[in-house]
C-alpha cells in the first residue's frame, strides 16, 4: 500500500469542509524509471491507451506498460511514428503487445472516431500528448484556443467518450499529464479564447495545464461510483519534441541553452524514461489502486502550494470548466 504521511489534504486546502487525508508518499525516487516501478507487476490482460506514444516519454510510457505485460494502444496524429516500438515490442516478445490508432485530439471529429471503433473494455488511459507555447494565437475547428483544445478538451472528449468502456474493466484508471507550469497560471472560463485580453503562449500554456489537473478532480468526483479513477502529474523537466515552438532567447533563458543554439542538459533534467515514471505509477502500479483526484511528481503526491496550485484542485473550477467543456464535446 502507498505511505500516507503528513496530515494535508490538497482538497481540504481548497475547501475546508472536506474531511482530511494523509498525503500519498511511495518507494520510488525521483530518478526511478517505469520499468523498475512495475518491475514486480503483472499487467497481463489489462488494456491501455497512451495519447502521443510514438515518441519520448509517451513512447517510454507504453514500453513499460508492455514490457509489464498491458496491450497498449499509441494514438497518434501518425501511426507511423509508432512503428520503432512496435517493432520492438514484436522483436523481443514483450509480455504485452503495442498498436498504434490515428487521432488527432484537435479535432473532435478524429477523436469520436477513435472512441467509436474502441471495442471492450478499458483499463488506462494516459492523457500524455500535448503542445507548449504556440507563438501566436490559434483557434481548433471547434473554436477553442489550440492549446486549450488539445491539452484539454481533446482529452476531455475521449474520455467521456470513452466512459462505458472505462466503466467495464474493474478500477479503470485515467492520468494526465500537466506541467509545473499550471502553478502561475489559474484556469479563466471568462476568458477561455483570449478574446478580452492579449494571448501569451505560456499564459495559455499553463492555464491548458490547470485544465488538465482539473479533469482529473471533475472525473474523480463524478465517475467514482463506476470505479474510475483519476490522477494527474508533473512528469519532470525532459528535452522533448514538445519544446519545437519554444524560441531560442526563451531556451536561453531558460538555460536549456548555450548562446550557439546546442542544448544544455541540466543536472536536474531527467531522461525520458525517467519522465515516464509517474504516469507509469499511476496507470500500473498497484500502490495507487484506488487513489483518485490527486497530483503527483517524483513519483509522490505533490504538496498544495508547493507542488499543485490550489486553483487547480478547486472542486468550483472544475465544475465550470466541465460544463463550458461538455456541451463541445456532445455537439461534435
Amino acid at each position: 500500500m502507498p505511505v500516507a504521511d503528513h496530515p494535508t489534504d490538497n482538497r481540504a486546502a481548497v475547501r475546508p469542509d472536506l474531511p482530511r487525508r494523509g498525503r500519498i508518499t511511495t518507494p520510488f525516487g525521483p530518478r526511478a524509471t517505469g520499468a523498475e516501478i512495475l518491475a514486480a507487476t503483472d499487467l497481463t490482460g489489462r488494456r491501455m491507451i497512451v495519447t502521443g506514444g510514438g515518441s519520448c516519454i509517451g513512447a517510454e510510457t507504453a514500453r513499460a506498460l508492455a514490457m509489464a505485460g498491458a496491450d497498449v494502444t499509441v494514438a497518434v496524429r501518425d501511426p507511423g511514428a509508432a512503428h520503432p516500438l512496435r517493432a520492438q515490442a514484436a522483436q523481443e516478445s514483450w509480455p504485452g503487445s503495442v498498436r498504434a490508432a490515428r487521432l488527432d485530439l484537435a479535432d473532435l471529429g478524429s477523436v469520436a472516431d477513435f472512441a467509436a471503433a474502441w471495442e471492450g473494455p478499458l483499463h488506462g488511459l494516459v492523457a500524455n500528448a500535448g503542445i507548449m507555447a504556440l507563438p501566436v494565437l490559434q483557434l481548433s475547428s471547434s473554436g477553442w484556443e489550440l492549446q486549450l483544445a488539445t491539452n484539454h478538451l481533446g482529452h476531455f472528449a475521449l474520455a467521456t467518450r470513452l466512459r462505458d468502456a472505462l466503466a467495464r474493466a474493474d478500477g479503470a484508471r485515467v492520468v494526465v499529464v500537466s506541467s509545473g507550469a499550471h502553478r502561475g497560471h489559474p484556469f479563466d472560463p471568462d476568458d477561455p479564447q483570449f478574446d478580452r485580453t492579449p494571448y501569451d503562449p505560456w499564459v495559455a500554456y499553463g492555464r491548458s495545464k490547470s485544465a488538465d489537473v482539473l479533469m482529473a478532480v471533475g472525473i474523480a468526483r463524478r465517475w467514482a461510483d463506476d470505479g474510475i479513477t483519476a490522477n494527474a502529474l508533473m512528469p519532470g523537466w525532459i528535452t522533448t519534441r514538445l519544446q519545437r515552438h519554444v524560441d531560442l532567447a526563451t531556451l536561453q533563458t531558460m538555460g536549456a541553452a548555450d548562446e550557439n543554439g546546442a542544448r544544455i542538459e541540466q543536472p536536474f533534467y531527467k531522461t525520458p524514461e525517467q519522465g515516464a515514471a509517474t504516469s507509469v505509477l499511476l496507470a500500473g502500479s498497484p500502490l495507487m489502486g484506488g487513489v483518485s483526484g490527486r497530483y503527483f511528481e517524483d513519483n509522490q503526491e505533490a504538496l498544495v502550494g508547493e507542488g499543485v496550485a490550489a486553483h487547480a484542485l478547486d472542486i468550483d473550477l472544475a465544475d465550470r470548466l466541465w460544463g463550458l467543456a461538455e456541451p463541445i464535446v456532445a455537439a461534435s
